[in-house]
């Protein structure tokens, strides 16, 4: 009875980010404050990284810290190469298709050696990271904007710890929905 009711989830959070899609607003002031809130105001961000976590919980043992902690470290690696001017082609994209992966992952609960996991959501973070520093002149300013956002993106991350460690003592099935609803809010990003 659980797995009908959350299954219904889905499709709506699929729905729900559709319009929400584009609605990530600009930097604003490059603070410490902006920087934290940074992460908050975009699906793309908030679903990726909430998922990172969910997803070290589901690999358990090493991957709890060593994943999130890849992505924080590849995201401020990539965001110090964009502000310094590297702006590949296509960053939006691997952006949202990196929640689309992340959220594939969770919901097949993808079994993967810790290195390759690493991989993944450092690959990840420097997509993320990339992108916001190409958005934003290299200043001291920029520096605090960069430390609000790695701060807010270790909270997102142990939020997605938090939800994998309480939907897994409830149901792994909620976790593995979770996931699916991550993936499907990723091609309606991509599409939209």
């Amino acid at each position: 009875m659980r797995y009908k009711s959350a299954s219904r989830l889905a499709p709506l959070l699929f729905l729900a980010a559709a319009p929400l899609a584009r609605a990530h607003p600009g930097h604003g002031p490059a603070d410490l404050t902006s920087g934290f809130i940074h992460p908050f105001t975009g699906w793309d961000h908030l679903l990726a990284m909430v998922a990172v976590g969910i997803w070290a919980t589901q690999l358990g043992g090493r991957s709890l810290w060593a994943l999130p902690g890849a992505f924080v470290g590849a995201m401020a690696a990539g965001a110090a190469l964009g502000a310094a001017g590297f702006a590949p082609p296509g960053v939006e994209w691997w952006i949202l298709s990196s929640v689309f992966i992340l959220g594939l992952l969770v919901a097949s609960a993808a079994r993967v050696p810790v290195p390759v996991g690493i991989a993944v959501t450092a690959a990840a973070g420097f997509v993320h990271g990339i992108a916001h520093g190409m958005e934003m002149p290299f200043q001291a300013a920029t520096v605090r904007f960069l430390a609000g956002m790695v701060v807010a993106t270790a909270i997102l991350h142990s939020l997605g710890v938090a939800a994998g460690v309480l939907g897994g003592r409830r149901s792994p099935a909620i976790v593995r929905i979770a996931g699916a609803g991550i993936a499907a809010c990723g091609v309606a990003l991509l599409f939209s």
